[in-house]
């Protein structure tokens, strides 16, 4: 029977991570995946192949509705290769996994190719190609990640109806896209298919997008993301969605039904926790079908962890990264710590939407006092000459102390800006120390300074 130090079940980024972290610091380690690419949902499926497409569809987009004759680039006869689109996507995500199964072999890192699920204490069992392997490890880490879920009355076929993997290669443009769901993934996936020529209708329950996004953000997105053509129904039910031969049927409570050519259910993810054998082990899901965990990833079995979308928190490839990193190096060294209040959440639509700490509601709801300052896109040097001025970034500190307590961007790149608002939340920093860093000039970063010189009111461009 083949033993390791620590096994893995699952290769996406918190497995991944984790495997490659706990070989480095000298254990033996197995990782447990039954697709043959590495990377899992998010390089395989989500993530990686959808920003592809995003920064694809964008680049048609301005050629095509006078984005780049703003530049003094005047474009002939334009037109879509979807095929060719689809094809560097696949590509894209092809490099990607084999650069996790290099670094695989580079780390030395066993991999099993198949289903696994424990089979008793400090016991994996693996479904592969050859037969079932039974293997023993004093360390089992769950990072199975999530699936997609669903509503009650949707008659998924995986073709008409689907999701967001389904949502990655339409053959052709559909006329007109129902998408369910003003989350991330439904609001990037429609603004592909929306800039790509389709009809976009995004149905959502909710009276606003962006769930759990700062309301003043979510609302300027919305704004902006209407002005391109996405049209929004909110306060929407979906009682139901069905295939109906080339056509479909969304039918929402209190109004006519909607018929289109395809829908994208976009309503969230669930842990994927079937067949893992947890009943082996006595080990019980929590009221939310997630795998309960302490502060160091430790279930209450001894020797088994979990991290990623399995175990409470938001459903994100960088959180499982760093879970996966602080869970072995708390195994191996005592140690290991994430700081929930610092990771950031990005929507990589046009403009991007970045967060990370409190929003506003949250702050008022707990009866924090905080001062707010605010900067526009508009009025920096850098957002005009890329001719992208729309948005703004916003600094919410505590009231008293001036710590920064919340950073909200809506604006170009704003991906890559939160980046700063992380660190100064990771290391304690006040909107003072901010504003007093120097910042490159001329640069988008500089709209994060001004922003922290408003929250003292004392903004220098405006």
């Amino acid at each position: 029977m083949p033993t390791h130090d620590i096994v893995i079940l699952g290769a996406g980024p918190g497995g991944y991570v984790a495997a490659i972290r706990a070989a480095q610091l000298g254990l033996d380690t197995a990782c447990i995946e039954e697709e043959k690419a590495l990377g899992g949902t998010c390089l395989r499926v989500g993530c990686i192949p959808s920003k592809a497409l995003l920064e694809s569809s964008e680049l048609y987009s301005e050629a095509v509705h006078g984005g780049l004759s703003d530049h003094g680039v005047v474009p002939g006869d334009v037109q879509l290769d979807l095929a060719k689109m689809l094809k560097r996507k696949d590509k894209v995500v092809k490099g990607l996994t084999q650069g996790v199964a290099g670094l695989f072999k580079k780390n030395k890192i066993t991999r099993y190719e198949g289903h696994g699920k424990l089979a008793g204490p400090g016991k994996v069992s693996v479904e592969t190609s050859d037969g079932p392997v039974e293997i023993e490890a004093k360390h089992i880490v769950l990072a199975t990640g999530s699936k997609v879920a669903t509503l009650p009355g949707i008659e998924w076929d995986g073709d008409r109806v689907g999701g967001s993997t389904e949502a990655l290669s339409y053959p052709e443009v559909p006329k007109k896209l129902v998408v369910i769901g003003a989350g991330y993934i439904g609001l990037e996936l429609g603004s592909v298919w929306s800039r790509l020529g389709a009809e976009v209708i995004v149905l959502e329950y909710l009276n606003r997008i962006l769930p759990g996004m700062d309301s003043e953000v979510a609302k300027e997105a919305q704004k902006l993301l209407t002005k391109q053509g996405l049209k929004f129904q909110l306060g929407a039910k979906v009682t139901g969605a069905r295939a109906e031969g080339d056509k479909c049927v969304v039918t929402v409570e209190g109004s006519d039904p909607i018929e289109c050519d395809r829908v994208l259910v976009s309503v969230g993810r669930k842990p994927n926790t079937d067949d893992l054998g947890l009943d082996s082990i006595g080990l019980e899901l929590d009221e939310r079908g997630r795998v309960p965990v302490d502060d160091h990833f430790r279930t209450p079995v001894e020797g088994v962890y979990a991290i990623g979308d399995v175990i409470r928190g938001p459903m994100l490839a960088h959180k499982a990264e760093e879970e996966g990193v602080a869970c072995v190096e708390g195994i191996v060294t005592g140690y290991g710590h994430v700081n929930y209040d610092a990771i950031p959440g990005v929507c990589y639509t046009h403009p991007e939407i970045a967060s990370v700490g409190k929003t506003e509601e949250q702050l008022q709801e707990a009866g924090i006092p905080y001062r707010k300052g605010k900067f526009p896109f508009l009025a920096n040097g850098r957002a005009k000459a890329l001719n992208q001025t729309d948005g703004f970034v916003k600094i919410l500190a505590h009231e008293e102390t001036d710590r920064v307590l919340g950073v909200h961007i809506i604006g170009a790149r704003a991906g890559d800006m939160i980046a700063e608002a992380v660190v100064a939340i990771e290391y304690g920093a006040s909107s003072e120390d901010i504003a007093r860093a120097s910042h490159a000039h001329p640069t988008l970063a500089e709209i994060v300074k001004e922003a922290a010189f408003a929250v003292d009111g004392r903004a220098i461009h405006i």
